[in-house]
């Protein structure tokens, strides 16, 4: 008998909410009467949060000339979309080290860099949404680690020894973290592109928008520690990038993360 994603769902009993910060500061920026001024106020709830953003903004990342003390100031330099994917990026980091580990949250945020940088290149979609979709790309993962943590460790361990990572998680817990993602992307009331790219970055072309979830799918692969194979083809149709193109957008991946990994991990 086949479970399907949602009845897996179902079966969950502590879903994991989106921490209320992230809640908030999306409502802010999805509504056009708000500004910086709204999402200061947000995060001066958070003191972790100021601070963490405050290192950020002062870090070679971004590579301000001036050091920067106040959170107005560095949401003025930063602007709304990018304050946005820090206080993502900040807010879901027990989340994702508490269900995957270290190297889960290292790939999100280097997995975000990598769409930001591909959206730049290619403008297939805004470079700031393009971090959030990387950056949450493998949610789906946090389930199935909250249903049987053992099991998924068995899962690790096969795709370390060269399964693939669907069919593993399909074979151990008859549905994956792709489908999983896609429902919690919904009850978190993520967009649908969002959402679309969450559920396809394995396999672009059966989406609806295989594009974006091209950008994703290419992202998630070189954000690995070891580069997996890509499907050249579906690249150049997609993004009209060479396979040489994207091999050197990953050397740029790899330096930018490694500066935000250490700086938000400090």
């Amino acid at each position: 008998m086949t479970i399907d994603a949602a009845q897996v769902l179902d079966q969950i009993k502590e879903i994991p909410a989106m921490p209320n910060v992230i809640v908030k500061a999306l409502g802010v920026i999805k509504d056009d009467q708000s500004g910086t001024k709204e999402l200061s106020e947000i995060m001066s709830y958070d003191q972790a949060l100021t601070s963490q953003v405050l290192k950020l903004v002062n870090s070679a990342y971004y590579g301000f000339a001036q050091e920067i003390t106040s959170v107005n100031k560095a949401l003025a330099l930063l602007g709304m979309t990018q304050t946005r994917n820090i206080i993502i990026a900040v807010a879901m980091k027990p989340m994702l080290t508490s269900q995957g580990g270290r190297d889960m949250w290292k790939h999100s945020l280097r997995c975000g860099v990598a769409c930001e940088l591909l959206a730049e290149r290619t403008g297939v979609v805004d470079a700031g949404d393009a971090f959030t979709i990387g950056f949450l790309h493998d949610i789906g993962k946090i389930l199935l680690n909250i249903i049987d943590t053992m099991t998924y460790q068995k899962v690790r361990t096969m795709v370390k020894n060269g399964t693939d990572i669907i069919e593993a998680e399909n074979e151990m817990f008859e549905t994956n973290h792709a489908d999983l993602g896609f429902l919690l992307a919904k009850k978190w009331k993520l967009s649908v592109l969002l959402a679309n790219c969450i559920k396809y970055h394995h396999d672009p072309m059966s989406s609806s928008m295989p594009q974006v979830s091209t950008l994703a799918y290419v992202a998630n692969k070189i954000s690995h520690d070891e580069p997996d194979l890509i499907d050249e083809a579906v690249v150049k149709e997609q993004l009209g990038l060479d396979i040489s193109d994207v091999m050197q957008c990953r050397d740029d991946v790899i330096e930018r993360s490694n500066v935000l990994f250490s700086t938000l991990n400090a």
